[in-house]
């Protein structure tokens, strides 16, 4: 076999090898970098110059958050007593010294402290039959707490069954009924659930929650209830 037939299977012609093997071609790259530095020193200073601001305007941004949270927390604690005490429309209002629910929301929009004036403003609307607001302020509302996030759903589930629009509230009372799953709370959201899927002329998945309570939660509050209107659904479905 000739020597041109046969394949070359040295690294001479590796340019990862070339540079470690030959000096010169490392001095030649860091020339030609050094090079473009020095006829692109306005450009580098000026990205440089402008990752430093970014990273001084994200931090600046979370203080200011952080500490606005702070001051709305204080500032809403009067609040709070009131929506305990029953006072509905001095939490929402205040009292013309301290702030109600809807100041915070609009003094300290984007922190904790209005996101969760969200769920009390929801809350307080509801109460007050204002349902469209209600539903507007509770999808706002967000929280790591199993509980107060499905009682959100929940609640908002009850605005759209009080306008009439029991498939909007389906699609809330099932994410009650599927966010952290228990023994306490989750048969009543089932119970409301199995309602609005009467109330939408699903019977069948009405009858289907009402089963999940009778074969998972037999302890509750809510089985004797789901027995009959099971049955009773049956009784108009085979109809």
């Amino acid at each position: 076999m000739s020597k041109s037939n046969v394949k070359n299977t040295g690294k001479k012609n590796d340019p990862a090898n070339e540079l470690l093997e030959n000096p010169e071609a490392i001095a030649s790259r860091l020339n030609r970098g050094e090079h473009f530095l020095k006829e692109n020193a306005k450009f580098v200073a000026g990205a440089i110059g402008a990752v430093i601001v970014i990273i001084a305007a994200v931090l600046y941004f979370q203080f200011h958050k952080a500490n606005q949270n702070i001051t709305a927390q204080a500032e809403m604690f009067q609040a709070v007593y009131y929506f305990e005490q029953d006072s509905v429309d001095l939490a929402l209002q205040g009292d013309g010294v301290n702030p109600g629910f809807l100041t915070i929301l609009d003094k300290y929009s984007g922190t904790e402290a209005a996101n969760l004036a969200h769920y009390y403003v929801g809350s307080i609307y509801l109460s007050q039959s204002e349902f469209q607001l209600a539903a507007d302020h509770l999808k706002q509302f967000s929280s790591d707490d199993f509980f107060i996030q499905a009682q959100a759903y929940a609640l908002t589930g009850d605005a759209y069954m009080d306008l009439g629009n029991p498939q909007e509230a389906i699609k809330y009372y099932k994410r009650a009924v599927d966010h952290e799953s228990n023994k306490f709370f989750t048969p009543k959201y089932l119970s409301k659930l199995a309602i609005a899927y009467e109330e939408a002329g699903e019977l069948k998945n009405a009858i289907e929650a009402y089963e999940t309570i009778e074969e998972k939660y037999l302890d509750s509050y809510e089985f004797t209830n789901a027995r009959k209107h099971k049955a009773r659904l049956q009784g108009l479905a085979s109809n």
